[in-house]
């Protein structure tokens, strides 16, 4: 019997008029081609100020997926999923803008997330996306050890700082700090950036934690070959493990640069491959912390048995799990109600500049198979528990 279909559980803090609003969108989103179309006209209308567009949005895909337009306004989702149990990892959900202007800006937000969750155990973690920090093309550029003119060598230097002050702070304070992963041609700089921020800040413990794609072909190597460095010169390894989140987009470039593709082959073998990555961790305990990011009943099951099989704490401070605010319920609230370290993913941000994040959110959606309809089926089983209780 499936562990995690306690759908009482799952959504003991929603509302008959939620669930149902939440299905209705589940519903549309289950659409490839009204989803395709629709996050086009949304993008479109939110970027030319159509006002009644943007209310819509609030109180539909926004309110669903999001805490709030700012961390003061989000604190009622945190604290209602603290009440439970349930971390929440502010994720500042601005994307698709390149200049340093918004770089520092985003950047001095990070550190004042920082400094807004000291002391509060309801947001164990600290997190932000490399590309916020800088261009996806100068990642990529570095990675790959281009030669640099010298304003590019400026601007990198402007990116290490910003991955510096913000490590820096949340070492001071003792707040862990996850840099998200992006695309693959841009993530060999940021791997070798939270390398240098891990032997730099994780001397006694993980405060940085990076981010490994288990969908990506190599990923498991590049493990392997961490952990021998980290082990000469003893500092702490932290990682934020999925499966990843571009795969179309990777194999079109791929396919239209004419390079490998970097993309594990089938389902079955990024599935296995995340496995691995999981019997990776516990093998490497005193080295290796993990936040289990996904929203897979099977690996997250596959996690527990492996702690119970080394008779571990449910609570054991080096394994974590975490799913996006609005997916996944079942989940979540199962592993906080049996207590694991649980968190949930919250973004927040002005509706209009979370747009893109939304959009984006929604494609993915319908690019996973059976993510959506899990999602239906839970919601419907729900609301005729409640129906005839």
């Amino acid at each position: 019997m499936p562990i995690f279909n306690d759908t009482k559980v799952a959504f003991a803090d929603k509302s008959d008029a939620q669930l149902r609003k939440a299905y209705w969108m589940f519903k549309m989103i289950e659409q490839p081609a009204l989803t395709s179309l629709g996050t086009s006209v949304l993008n479109f209308t939110v970027h030319n100020n159509f006002p009644f567009v943007t209310g819509i949005v609030k109180n539909t895909l926004f309110e669903q997926f999001c805490g709030g337009e700012t961390r003061e306004e989000s604190m009622k989702v945190v604290k209602q999923l603290f009440n439970r149990g349930v971390g929440s990892i502010f994720d500042y959900s601005i994307e698709g803008k390149e200049d340093e202007e918004t770089f520092d800006a985003v950047c001095n937000e990070i550190k004042d997330i920082v400094k807004f969750s000291v002391g509060n155990p309801a947001i164990p973690f600290i997190v932000f996306k490399p590309t916020a920090f800088g261009r996806i093309d100068l990642y990529e550029a570095v990675g790959k050890n281009a030669e640099l003119t010298s304003s590019q060598k400026e601007e990198w230097i402007r990116v290490v700082k910003r991955f510096d002050e913000v490590c820096k702070l949340c070492h001071e304070h003792d707040k862990k700090v996850m840099v998200d992963a992006e695309e693959t041609w841009m993530q060999d700089a940021a791997d070798h950036l939270c390398e240098e921020m891990m032997e730099k800040y994780n001397q006694e413990k993980p405060i940085v934690w990076n981010t490994i794609q288990m969908y990506r072909t190599g990923r498991l190597e590049y493990m392997n070959e961490h952990l021998q460095r980290a082990r000469e010169k003893n500092y702490f390894i932290g990682y934020k493990i999925v499966r990843g989140a571009y795969m179309e987009k990777e194999r079109a470039r791929a396919e239209e640069k004419g390079y490998p593709d970097p993309i594990q082959p089938t389902k079955e073998a990024s599935d296995k491959n995340y496995n691995a990555g999981i019997d990776f961790v516990m093998e490497h305990l005193d080295k290796v912390s993990a936040f289990f990011g996904t929203h897979n009943e099977i690996s997250s099951e596959l996690v527990m048995d492996k702690m119970k099989a080394r008779s571990l704490e449910n609570n054991n401070p080096h394994i974590h799990f975490g799913q996006l605010y609005g997916m996944s319920d079942n989940i979540t609230f199962y592993l906080s109600d049996k207590g694991y370290n649980a968190a949930k993913y919250l973004p927040y941000g002005p509706v209009k500049d979370v747009v893109p994040y939304l959009t984006r959110r929604a494609r993915e959606n319908t690019s996973v198979a059976g993510q959506t309809g899990r999602e239906l089926g839970l919601i419907k089983k729900e609301l005729e528990r409640r129906k005839n209780r």
